[in-house]
C-alpha cells in the first residue's frame, strides 16, 4: 500500500510500504478521505521533532472497515468510520470527570509517536484507540469527505456551546480559515449575527459562500472602533480568536461588550505563548476570557449529524481535493491560502 511519511521540513515521500498488521483487538480500515489540519501544516513546515523518525500524519479522516481482529466484537468488515485524534487514558483527574479533552495522558492519531494517520491507504486502529479514542459511526448516505470535516468542526461545536452563543448574540471571528469559516456557519446555525475580521482579500472571498453580515479588513480599518461602530457602541457579545496572532487577543478584549466572552480558539506559537490584554477591562466590565481546546466526543457525533442534515454544507468548505500522490500539493495548497480545506484521497 502507499502510505505519505513526513521526512523534513515541507517534503513528503509517498513510498510503498506494507500493509499494517490487523489488532487483535482492532480493525484495518481503509481510508477514503483525510483532511490537511493547521496543525499538520505546522509541522509539516517544521519538519520533524528532534529525535523523531519520519512518519504519517493526518487525524481527520474516514473509510472503510476492512478487517477485524479476532477479539473485536463492536465493528464488523463493512462498517464506515469517521475517525478524530484523541485518545484519552480513561484514568487521570480529567478523565474521571468526563473532561477528555483535558486527559492528562492524551495521545493523539496522526500525531503521537506510535499512532500513524490517515495519509495512507490504510490504517491500522487497536482496540485502545476504538474504545478510548474519538470513533463514530457515519450517517447512512454521508460522504467520506464530509465525513472526514467532522473532526475540525466538532471544536468549533463544543466552543460555541461554552460560549452559550444564541440568537441576541453578534460574534466577531478573527480569521477568516477554514476553521474560521466553521465559526461563521455554527454562529449562524445557533442564530447569531457575525462580523468576519480577515486580513488576506483571497479569504475574504473564500468566507463570501459563508456569509457573514459584515466584514472587515483589519490592515485598512481600526477593527476595533469598526466592530463598537457596527454594535451601536457597544460591543460584541463574543468575540472568537480563531487564528495564531497575538495582535488579534489583544484587540478581542476591547471590542467585546461589558460582561461579554472572548474566546481564545487559536493556539499562539510555542515559541512565543505570551499575549498581553486589558486586566482593568476584564476586571471592571466583568469580561470572560476562556480558552476552548478540542472537544468532548458528544462533539463528533453532533458534528457528523450537522453535516449530514445540512446545517453546515461541508461542499462550501472542502474547496480543493488532492490524491495521495499529490499530498504536497495539497499541504501547499493549504499553506499558500489557495485552499480553504484541501482533502487528500488515498
Amino acid at each position: 500500500m502507499k502510505a505519505a511519511y513526513l521526512v523534513g521540513p515541507q517534503q513528503f515521500e509517498v513510498r510503498e510500504v506494507p500493509e499494517p498488521e490487523v489488532p487483535e483487538d482492532g480493525v484495518l480500515l481503509d481510508v477514503k478521505a483525510c483532511g490537511v489540519c493547521g496543525s499538520d501544516l505546522r509541522r509539516w513546515r517544521e519538519g520533524l521533532p528532534e529525535g523523531r523518525d519520519p512518519y504519517v500524519q493526518g487525524h481527520e479522516f474516514a473509510g472503510v472497515v476492512l478487517a477485524v481482529g479476532p477479539q473485536q466484537k463492536d465493528y464488523k468488515v463493512g462498517d464506515l468510520l469517521a475517525v478524530a485524534a484523541d485518545v484519552h487514558c480513561g484514568k487521570c483527574y480529567y478523565c474521571q470527570r468526563g473532561m477528555y479533552n483535558l486527559c492528562e495522558n492524551a495521545r493523539l492519531v496522526g500525531i503521537s509517536a506510535g499512532m500513524p494517520g490517515g495519509l495512507a491507504q490504510k490504517a491500522a486502529l487497536s482496540g485502545d484507540i476504538l474504545t478510548n479514542g474519538i470513533i463514530h459511526r457515519m450517517p447512512e448516505g454521508m460522504s467520506f469527505e464530509h465525513a472526514a470535516l467532522a473532526e475540525p468542526l466538532s471544536s468549533v461545536l463544543a466552543a460555541h456551546h461554552k460560549a452559550e452563543t444564541n440568537l441576541s448574540h453578534t460574534v466577531v471571528v478573527l480569521g477568516g480559515g477554514p476553521i474560521g469559516c466553521f465559526h461563521i456557519a455554527v454562529a449562524h446555525a445557533r442564530g447569531a449575527k457575525v462580523i468576519l475580521s480577515e486580513p488576506s482579500a483571497e479569504r475574504r472571498q473564500m468566507a463570501e459562500p459563508f456569509h457573514p453580515e459584515f466584514v472587515i479588513d483589519p490592515f485598512n480599518e481600526d477593527v476595533v472602533a469598526r466592530v463598537r461602530e457596527l454594535t451601536g457602541g457597544l460591543g460584541a457579545d463574543i468575540v472568537v480568536c480563531a487564528n495564531p496572532i497575538v495582535a488579534t487577543q489583544t484587540q478581542a478584549v476591547e471590542m467585546v461588550r461589558k460582561a461579554g466572552r472572548v474566546i481564545l480558539f487559536g493556539g499562539l506559537p510555542k515559541a512565543n505563548p505570551m499575549t498581553s490584554l486589558n486586566a482593568n477591562r476584564i476586571h471592571y466590565d466583568e469580561i470572560e476570557v476562556v480558552g476552548a481546546f478540542s472537544y468532548h466526543p458528544i462533539f463528533h457525533e453532533q458534528a457528523l449529524d450537522v453535516l449530514q442534515r445540512g446545517l453546515i454544507d461541508g461542499d462550501t468548505v472542502i474547496t480543493h481535493v488532492f490524491s495521495l500522490d499529490d499530498v504536497d500539493k495539497a499541504f501547499q495548497a493549504s499553506a499558500s491560502g489557495q485552499a480553504l480545506k484541501a482533502i487528500v484521497k488515498p
